[in-house]
């Protein structure tokens, strides 16, 4: 018979999963809404990673999170749209619009890019303030429904307007999510990305068609940030456009540049250090975008590369120490 071997790396995973699986149980409410919207939160970083790969640090993703969200309440809310479909369909939505962003953003390099990224993802916000309906205006739309209960004959019924279920649909859509981006990464079509951004000239010059690559990134990534958007506003079951304005984006590249955006794994280790770490410091809470800056400094300065190149440097370090103690 043939044997099969789990290598360290699958065996790592699945122990990840069934501890997330357990997780639930093990928390309180409070715990859990976090834990939930830390899921929610991977999706979107690891999506804005894959626009990364490209060289977009895109201020306007954000503000698709909130496309996503707006598109998925409205249908379910005046259309009785089901959970199911909303959430694929958000996806799509977003993606609709990315492309539209992409038209623009694929023909600017350096700080017009920066600005008119921000610009392009500030005039969407605002849409939603100045537009009472559909959108709410400033106080946005609530009583957004939570997923239809389920019930199978001789079983309980599940009903998902509880914190332990829904945290089961979040957790499923979010491992689908990061498999699909994962396996991108590592295809042909990752792999160009990357080659773009390391040698923009170069790949335009062999005959790749960079503003295609480009605009692909920019739909794929936009793809994901509608998911994430339309689980985000059926756990909070209200939204408005402060959800998605220059501080969420901010906190965006806070989880991608403290992470690191060179490996996959990079954005994750951000986003679950700074949630840690925004918890720990929550009795500080005027005191949190201090120590927030120093710890970007002390990152850039040290880890530019973010905490992904933390072993690499520490390895570094241990080596020049044990040269220096022979000596």
């Amino acid at each position: 018979m043939r044997k099969y071997k789990i290598s360290p790396a699958h065996a790592s995973l699945i122990a990840l999963v069934a501890f997330l699986c357990v997780l639930p149980f093990q928390l309180g409410g409070y715990a859990l809404s976090i834990t939930t919207l830390l899921l929610i939160n991977i999706i979107i970083v690891v999506s804005f990673r894959l626009i990364t790969t490209i060289g977009g640090w895109n201020l306007a993703h954000y503000p698709l999170v909130g496309v996503g969200a707006y598109f998925s309440a409205l249908m379910a809310i005046n259309f009785g749209w089901p959970f199911w479909a909303t959430v694929p369909l958000a996806g799509f939505v977003a993606a609709i619009i990315g492309f539209g962003f992409s038209y623009p953003l694929v023909r600017m390099t350096g700080f017009a890019f920066f600005i008119t990224s921000y610009a392009i993802g500030e005039a969407l916000r605002l849409s939603w303030v100045k537009l009472v309906y559909p959108f709410g205006g400033p106080t946005g739309i609530s009583r957004i429904p939570r997923p239809s209960p389920w019930s199978f004959p001789g079983l309980p019924t599940i009903d998902f307007s509880h914190f332990i279920p829904y945290y089961f649909i979040v957790l499923v859509v979010m491992l689908v999510c990061l498999f699909i981006m994962q396996r991108i990464d590592r295809s042909r079509l990752g792999n160009t990305f990357k080659a773009i951004y390391l040698q923009e000239p170069l790949a335009d010059s062999v005959g790749i068609d960079v503003t295609q690559y480009k605009t692909q990134a920019y739909v794929i990534g936009a793809f994901f940030a509608g998911i994430a958007g339309a689980l985000l506003a059926h756990f909070l079951r209200a939204i408005d456009p402060s959800l998605f304005g220059l501080e969420t984006t901010t906190y965006l590249l806070i989880w991608a540049v403290l992470g690191g955006t060179h490996t996959f794994g990079g954005p994750i280790i951000g986003v679950g250090i700074f949630t840690a770490m925004e918890e720990g410091l929550r009795p500080l809470a005027a005191w949190r975008p201090l120590v927030y800056g120093f710890i970007l400094i002390a990152v850039l300065l040290f880890l530019p590369g973010g905490l992904e190149d933390l072993p690499g440097k520490v390895s570094t370090w241990v080596k020049k120490l044990r040269s220096w103690i022979r000596r």
